[in-house]
């Protein structure tokens, strides 16, 4: 069993492929411990799962994981983390923005007992405008609602023990925020800083719109957070207070009727409205709480539904592999 599992997802990547795989091989196989290579075809439409299938014939310690379709990055990643097979887990992107040499202080804060270890791009080679100001911000609203106090939780450059990234559900785009996600656990988090040299092959993927897309991840991030295994807490006290409201609004009507025996409906109709809105609104608030408490129930079930689909696995069979077979 390798100690290292190495996860880089690429889309459209053809430019980079064969030179980050040079560079990792040389970086590990410095670092003398057993690794393997699990690299992620996220659906691309060039020659990038051609060339990691050339890769794949040469080369026993690389597992190459084809997409159907373009899933996206954290559907990428989910892949890669369900078929490593190491006792640590290293992610980074596959543009080449990410230096492997870079890699063994990411193992070192492992080695100390760390369970995650988050990079940080300290000094960004990214537009200040577009990128580097949304994503300071986004950053900053995330260490505050989270409570996990690193500078980037926009990297995928991150190493993980896998017992701890196992246990993490990813879909949509949560990898963002897996040591949020893994705080909630108990893992202890540190973060280390990176360079971000500037993409020189290839076509960014990364855009304006995604970054405004990360704000509304936050608000569900701090709902998971606080109200992952009890929604019925965060609804249901919203709908016991509507419920409340109304109640005392249609008491204080009926008070009102009795003793100036008035035409009500004629007198206080907008009331009579808001009284029954806010009663009909706590009672469907209480409900949805029971219904997430119910999908609650069910995401503890034994059936667990991959957020991808797999079309093929690529690895070459080692010598000792085939003597043993």
């Amino acid at each position: 069993m390798p100690k290292y599992s190495i996860v880089v997802p690429f889309h459209n990547e053809e430019e980079n492929v064969t030179a980050l795989y040079d560079r990792l091989k040389d970086v590990m196989e410095h670092v003398g411990e057993t690794f393997e290579m699990i690299l992620v075809d996220d659906g691309s439409r060039d020659r990038t799962y051609r060339l990691l299938e050339e890769i794949a014939a040469v080369d026993s310690r690389v597992l190459v994981i084809k997409l159907r379709r373009n899933f996206g990055q954290t559907s990428a990643l989910a892949a890669g983390f369900d078929h490593a097979q190491g006792d640590y887990v290293l992610a980074m992107d596959g543009d080449l923005q990410h230096d492997p040499r870079e890699i063994p202080g990411f193992l070192s804060k492992l080695e100390e007992g760390y369970d995650v270890v988050s990079g940080w791009r300290a000094q960004r080679a990214d537009n200040f405008v577009m990128r580097r100001i949304p994503s300071r911000i986004a950053n900053w609203l995330m260490a505050k609602l989270s409570g996990v106090d690193i500078h980037d939780f926009g990297t995928t450059f991150k190493a993980y023990r896998r017992e701890v990234i196992q246990n993490i559900p990813l879909y949509g785009q949560m990898h963002r925020f897996i040591p949020a996600l893994a705080s909630w656990y108990g893992a202890s988090i540190c973060e280390i800083p990176i360079s971000n040299p500037p993409r020189v092959a290839g076509k960014s993927h990364y855009g304006i719109t995604r970054t405004f897309r990360v704000f509304f991840d936050l608000l569900t991030i701090r709902f998971l957070l606080k109200y992952m295994m009890r929604p019925l807490h965060f609804f249901g006290s919203f709908g016991a207070i509507s419920v409340l409201a109304g109640m005392l609004m249609a008491l204080w009507l009926a008070v009102l009727k009795v003793v100036t025996h008035g035409h009500m409906l004629a007198q206080h109709g907008p009331w009579f409205i808001m009284a029954s809105v806010l009663i009909l609104a706590g009672v469907q608030l209480i409900g949805i709480g029971l219904l997430g408490e119910l999908q609650v129930r069910h995401y503890h079930s034994p059936q667990h539904r991959a957020p991808y689909a797999v079309e093929r696995m690529v690895r070459l069979r080692s010598s000792e592999e085939t003597m043993l077979s």
